[in-house]
């Protein structure tokens, strides 16, 4: 079992894992040994969220997932098939983990009376001072 939150955990029968070429490390054995994983949640079949969830995941790592709603982790940072599956697994964990958590609604507060204030003193300065600028007198600028 792969434990995502304290109280939701997926199966491992139920990760799809696959294996390809890498193009990190790995010296002479790069062009012969598949060491790149690719894992894949089939999260709209999995047993393990509600349908709340599914849709909070799906929204959430749209940019992972496919619209049959697979969503595809792949790791391919280490030499070895077994340390890139365990990274991938790590990875698809704290993504899962971080789109379940629910955001805090943002609650509308209202523009303090004395900060409106300020902003339109600031507004009523810099107009002066524009103002206090455009008005020479051109004829003073050629009598020298």
């Amino acid at each position: 079992m792969i434990e995502i939150t304290d109280n939701i955990s997926i199966r491992e029968d139920e990760l799809i894992f696959k294996a390809s070429r890498s193009s990190g490390p790995g010296g002479q054995n790069v062009n012969k040994v598949n060491t790149r994983i690719t894992l894949l949640l089939d999260v709209a079949n999995c047993e393990s969220f509600s349908d709340v969830q599914k849709r909070r995941i799906l929204s959430r790592l749209a940019t992972r997932a496919d619209k049959n709603g697979l969503v595809r982790v792949a790791s391919q940072r280490f030499r070895t098939q077994k340390a890139n599956r365990r990274a991938a697994v790590e990875r698809l964990q704290q993504l899962l983990a971080e789109a379940l958590k629910t955001r805090p609604v943002r609650k509308k507060t209202k523009i303090p009376y004395a900060a409106k204030q300020r902003r339109l003193e600031e507004k009523r300065r810099r107009s002066l001072l524009k103002r206090q600028r455009a008005k020479r007198n051109l004829a003073e600028d050629f009598a020298d």
